[in-house]
Formats: structure tokens, sequence, C-alpha cells
């Protein structure tokens, strides 16, 4: 069973930024981030494989945040810029094997998750 741990959440004004972390226990995995709202459903913020060499966002945050990975240290990042109030939400890390770069935004693509780390914009 793999276990992901995220970290680095918090509040932050509009304008803002935070970096998410997310430690994986082991394993070779596609890495994703997803958030969750209050009262909305969960959706893709963004995706890696596990060489980095593919990588898919979300339109709402391309150019925004970006999603790298340390290999060696068994960690995903969500470097998120220009944060704005509807970014606010708990952020989920989620780990699997994506396979197809169509695939990387579903979340039945992902067999490990974190438990969420919330991330509050303020205007």
């Amino acid at each position: 069973q793999v276990q992901l741990v995220e970290s680095g959440g918090g509040l932050v004004q509009a304008g803002g930024s935070l970096r998410l972390s997310c430690a994986a226990s082991f394993g070779s995995y596609d890495m994703a981030w997803f958030r969750q709202a209050p009262g909305k459903e969960r959706e893709f913020v963004a995706a890696i494989n596990w060489s980095a060499s593919i990588t898919n966002y979300a339109d709402s945050v391309k150019g925004r945040f970006t999603i790298s990975r340390d290999n060696a240290k068994a960690t995903v990042y969500l470097q998120m810029n220009t944060l704005k109030p509807e970014d606010t939400a708990v952020y989920y890390c989620a780990a699997g094997q994506f396979g197809i770069y169509r695939d990387s935004d579903q979340a039945r693509s992902y067999a490990y998750w974190g438990q969420g780390t919330q991330v509050t914009v303020s205007s």
C-alpha cells in the first residue's frame, strides 16, 4: 500500500504563491494533483508521468501552476503562482499509472490518494 503525504497548504492572499509537496512511501508511479472545493466535485489540476516527460494541466491553471517531481526523494511538487480565490480547495495528491496522456486527467487512473491539504486564497 502506497502512502502519500501532502504538505505546503495554507492561507495566502490573491496573487501570492504556494508550493505543495507530496511524498510517496515507495513505487514508480505517475502522479497527479486534484482538488475539491466546498460543494463542488473533485477536479483534475495537473499530472506528471514517472519520467517527467509528460505533463498535463487543467485549463484553469495553465500558465500559473507547475508540476514537477524528484524521483530520488519520491516527491512530487505543485508550484502555484498568481493564486486566485477560486483556487481555494482541498488539494489531493494521487499516484497510479495513467498509461496514455488522455487518461492522465481521470481520477480512475490513480489507485492511491493522500489525505489532502487545504489551500485558501483570500481576496
